[in-house]
This record gives C-alpha cells, structure tokens and sequence, in this order.
C-alpha cells in the first residue's frame, strides 16, 4: 500500500490529466481526441518517472522541449482504463485534479464505447474536457472544436 499511496500523492501534486485535440480530416468527425495522464520532472528526478511506468507497466518517457522537462505520459485509452484509471479509483486523490480524474474517466468511456465518433459524443467529449486541466494550455478552443463537428 506505501507505493500505491506515494503514487496518488505524487501526482496529486506534479501529476496531470489532460486531453488534447487535432484537426484530422481522415477522423470521422475530423478531430482526433486524446486522453492523458502524464507527471513532469527535471533530468535530476527523472528516476521517479521511470518508477510510474513499472508502477504503471506502461506509458512512455519523453523529454520536452517547451518546458525542459522529462515526461512520463499515458496517452493510449486503453492503457488509461485498463491500468491508470482503476488505480486512482482504488486510491482517491485528495486535490482538485480528483475533478479532472473524474472528468477523464467520462471521456475515456465515451471513447471506449465509440460515441465520440458521433456529433452528439465528439460535443460531449468537448464540454466535458473544458473541466479537465482547466489551467492548461489549448489549441483549440470550445468554440472552434465545436464549429469543426458542426459542418
């Protein structure tokens, strides 16, 4: 229970859930969603991240460029709900990311059913990401996603 524990407080405090958009034609909506969970470090904590993902048994480890960061990301829907999402269920967070956890999880459903794949789904799965990360950078806003789908 320690490790499980140290988990859930770590990314209570550097983690982050988050989902991105992008414009591709070829989607049946032309948008392409993904889910995220990811947590940040500097190169000198960069062995924690390599930690999550034995923890986790999957995921990835990038360097980022923008902020000069390590990341260790999440970004395959399935990985989420097979074994990230069933952790933080079992082991609450304690901060407001519990809000975007939760949020998260809609989506992922969505997806996982198939319905983001339908103009009434891919709006919810907008709406709903407008909760998740509320503070991180976007692409695209509400708006311009939602005039995407419409045509």
């Amino acid at each position: 229970m320690e490790l499980e524990s140290y988990i859930v407080g770590f990314t209570d405090g550097e983690g982050c859930f988050s989902v991105s958009f992008s414009k591709r034609n070829k989607m049946k909506m032309g948008i392409e969603v993904r889910p995220s969970f990811s947590v940040s470090q500097h190169l000198r904590n960069k062995k924690i991240l390599r930690r999550f993902r034995r923890f986790f048994k999957c995921g990835s480890i990038r360097f980022s460029r923008r902020d000069q960061t390590y990341k260790y990301e999440v970004r395959s829907t399935s990985e989420l709900v097979d074994k990230v999402i069933p952790h933080f269920k079992k082991y609450p967070l304690q901060t407001s990311k519990a809000q975007s956890f939760r949020k998260l999880c809609e989506i992922c459903r969505i997806i996982q059913q198939g319905n983001h794949l339908s103009p009434k789904g891919m709006k919810k799965v907008i709406l709903l990401s407008e909760e998740v990360n509320k503070t991180g950078l976007k692409k695209y806003d509400r708006k311009k996603l939602l005039k995407l789908i419409a045509r």
